[in-house]
């Protein structure tokens, strides 16, 4: 695996950033662009480039002669040249283009040849540093007039007196290896061989229709071009605003190319990891090529959102999928615009975009045709050896969950057991991926004698299981089990996403039947609202719907593949384009990534369960309404809930947005404690306070109507939210037992956590 190079990022900055991208983001919203500054002259990427310095002298010509240009060390070298010219020398013959491109990336491709007024070097003396020339060979030896001047080696570099070295080596070109080209394509064309013969092996079962529209997309941009042609002037406009910074861009790009200085007439967002190397700032080609994106990108956002009138879904699906646009079409994701790419190719001849094609078919075979990008590499993880390894038994088994009974690590506990019932769209585990940052163990650690639900991973056979299903199976079965294994009748419990929607359905219909074994209720990044669903709502509507629910009922469930789709979508530039570009285009292999390997391991969704959740819930915005939804024959309030609760949203979720989880602080007639995490979905959540990462904003009075004016009076604290939990879960009751061990009560223990459901692939 290649290390680092020219500023461009390694396998492991990769799969950070997808990793941040399923909640590490940054803390607060973004900023707006700003402008960039530009770094000084000579150090764009510290590229190696030929020494003009220590090039052999060139012997004087005759005085009948056309006198050679001399060699110098320009003032401000810079990328792509390789020889500079000192003041009033002749401007040498334009070279061809690609050889332009080529030293583009300082020198990362071929040494190009000689132009007319240039010397061009032995590759012996590119590929490694020349030693230092004798006093007595700086001149011929055939005839004995004196040796040529060398300026380069009198004049300082400024850049030199700074520490930054003007002229660096270039390495070699290399010439890809027959041998592995011939493997590689033969490989190729035997997995492409099998690849089409499955799919049309599938076309062939097909029922022939061509197909259609299911995210009706075509539908959403035709209403915004009817609108936008409705008012011409905006349009014209924002063409002109658009030519104009084009213009500019002209202008200050030519200014660069002859030496002057330029300010950017547009910068890529703070944080943007795309245009992380150093080339896009310090060479003139791919910063023309790189604001000419930015301009064009900013140029169709601006077009969507003068469209006026749209209706609000119709104008988010309009701006979701522009931006979709806008992220593919990065010069990035395209090797012959990316410049890491342009060297990883000088330097491998070419290795790299056979490897990343090797890489790309492995892909398709992981996805039985469909591209399933490989995030990390999934042969360093195995459930229950080095993730989800804290110590425990399965006590109870049914049709759609294991619970898991955790062994204490105290001799005392708290009397109330903690109840945790985590989203099935996910596995449980993201809640024990390792002992430094497992929610489960450190919990356990603080007294609590820990239960877990770790749902099934759905086949056919569960088609008819439904959301009442879910409660019965659940919650419900999971607090028998635990009254039998403790002894104990109420619990804690925790609910998390679409967990806690679950939570909150159940507490809701044990108001209405008297039933009040939960004792406190804990919301991790959970609506209950969804008038607000976020960027998720896109993927809502009635033509969606239909589409989803023909493809359960070919199959019975939703395919968990189909499900991470659209959650990556959110995200595209770190959890689908990132992996591109590595993976294919640096033809690196995935960096071992334990949060990504989870989220990789998808969930597939019941039929019927799932259809009821996005139509009921998404759609529909039935739960908040009292009656609106019925569950097992009662129907639901959220207001009946009247026992303590704690919510806990992420500020910079994109699956729950905070003030959408928010909102259920007027939903609940009990008291409610709000707590907002930095950071997002997942890291927000797994934040131990032993990282010492991601602050949180508490407000101790009462909850105002507006999420918006309850941030303005909270109080940032440093870290973890994880002891403020805690501190606000004991105050319910402070009661201590002995320590329970698991298999000790009334329930034995069927097999170590964390059990055989989660073991399930949705593959499988």
């Amino acid at each position: 695996m290649s290390q680092k190079r020219k500023s461009g990022r390694t396998p492991s900055e990769v799969a950070q950033s997808g990793a941040e991208a399923l909640g590490a983001t940054t803390q607060g919203s973004p900023p707006a662009p700003v402008l960039a500054k530009r770094p000084p002259r000579g150090e764009w990427a510290k590229a190696p480039v030929a020494q003009a310095e220590k090039v052999p002298p060139v012997t004087p010509p005759s005085p009948r002669k056309a006198k050679a240009p001399a060699l110098a060390t320009p003032e401000a070298p810079r990328a792509p040249m390789v020889l500079a010219h000192p003041p009033g020398a002749p401007v040498p013959a334009a070279e061809p283009a690609a050889s332009r491109i080529a030293m583009a990336v300082a020198a990362s491709s071929p040494v190009p040849a000689a132009a007319p007024g240039k010397v061009a070097r032995p590759a012996a003396e590119v590929s490694k540093p020349p030693a230092a020339a004798p006093a007595e060979a700086a001149a011929p030896e055939a005839k004995p007039e004196p040796a040529a001047p060398q300026p380069a080696a009198a004049a300082p570099d400024p850049a030199a007196a700074k520490g930054v070295p003007a002229l660096a080596e270039a390495p070699n070109f290399r010439l890809p290896d027959p041998a592995v080209v011939s493997r590689t394509m033969a490989d190729v064309a035997e997995r492409g061989q099998r690849l089409v013969a499955e799919f049309l092996r599938r076309q062939g079962q097909g029922d022939g229709r061509p197909a259609t529209d299911p995210l009706n997309i075509g539908g959403a941009f035709l209403e915004m071009t009817t609108r936008l042609m409705s008012n011409p002037a905006r349009l014209v406009q924002a063409q002109i605003g658009f030519w104009q910074d084009y213009l500019t861009l002209w202008q200050n790009t030519a200014r660069r190319i002859m030496g002057g200085q330029a300010s950017p007439v547009i910068a890529e967002r703070r944080g943007d990891k795309r245009f992380k190397d150093d080339a896009w700032r310090e060479n003139e080609v791919f910063d023309f090529i790189k604001q000419s994106y930015l301009l064009s990108s900013r140029y169709f956002t601006n077009v969507v959102h003068g469209a006026e009138g749209l209706p609000p879904k119709t104008a988010q699906k309009v701006d979701f999928y522009t931006r979709q646009f806008v992220d593919a079409m990065s010069p990035t994701n395209f090797w012959m615009t990316n410049p890491e790419v342009l060297r990883k190719t000088a330097e491998t001849g070419g290795e790299n975009l056979l490897k990343g094609l090797s890489n790309l078919l492995s892909d398709l075979e992981r996805g039985h045709g469909k591209l399933r990008i490989n995030m990390t590499d999934e042969s360093k993880f195995k459930i229950g050896e080095n993730i989800a390894v804290t110590p425990g038994k399965v006590v109870y088994r049914n049709a759609l969950m294991e619970l898991i009974q955790y062994t204490p690590t105290n001799d005392k506990v708290l009397k109330r057991p903690l109840l945790i019932l985590p989203p099935w769209i996910n596995k449980f585990y993201i809640l024990d991926l390792r002992p430094k940052n497992s929610f489960v163990r450190w919990a356990v650690s603080q007294g609590h004698t820990v239960f877990v639900c770790s749902w099934v991973n759905p086949d056919e056979s569960l088609a008819e299981m439904g959301f009442d299903d879910y409660m019965r199976l659940g919650p419900y079965a999971a607090l028998d089990a635990i009254e039998q294994a403790t002894g104990e009748r109420q619990v804690n419990a925790i609910g998390y996403c679409l967990g806690g929607t679950l939570l909150a359905s159940t507490l809701a219909h044990m108001a209405k039947t008297g039933d009040d074994r939960v004792a406190s209720a804990t919301f991790f990044t959970t609506m209950l609202d969804f008038e607000e669903a976020g960027e998720l709502g896109v993927f809502i509507d009635e033509e969606q719907l239909q589409a989803i629910e023909a493809k359960m009922s070919q199959r019975g469930f939703l395919e968990g593949s189909e499900m991470a789709d659209t959650f990556n979508m959110l995200r595209a530039n770190d959890l689908i384009w990132s992996f591109v570009v590595q993976n294919y285009l640096l033809g690196q292999e995935p960096f071992p990534f334990d949060l990504l390997f989870w989220n990789g391991d998808s969930t597939r969704m019941p039929a019927k369960m799932h259809s009821f959740y996005l139509r009921r819930m998404y759609q529909q915005n039935d739960l908040v309404k009292p009656g609106g939804i019925e569950l097992d024959g009662v129907s639901l309030d959220l207001r009946d809930v009247k026992l303590p609760t704690y919510v806990l949203a992420t500020r910079e979720d994109h699956i729950a947005p905070w003030k959408s989880s928010y909102r259920a602080t007027g939903l609940f007639s009990g008291p409610v404690r709000f707590v907002l995490a930095a950071s997002g979905h997942i890291a927000g959540v797994v934040n131990s306070p032993d990282s010492g990462k991601y602050s949180h904003w508490v407000n101790e009075g009462p909850s105002p109507q507006q999420p918006g004016d309850w941030f303005e009076a909270a109080t940032e604290l440093a870290g973890s939210w994880w002891p403020d939990w805690q501190r606000w879960v004991v105050a319910q009751d402070r009661t201590m037992v002995p320590a329970r061990q698991p298999g000790e009560g009334a329930l034995p223990a069927l097999e170590d956590a964390p059990g055989s459901y989660v073991k399930v692939m949705a593959g499988d």
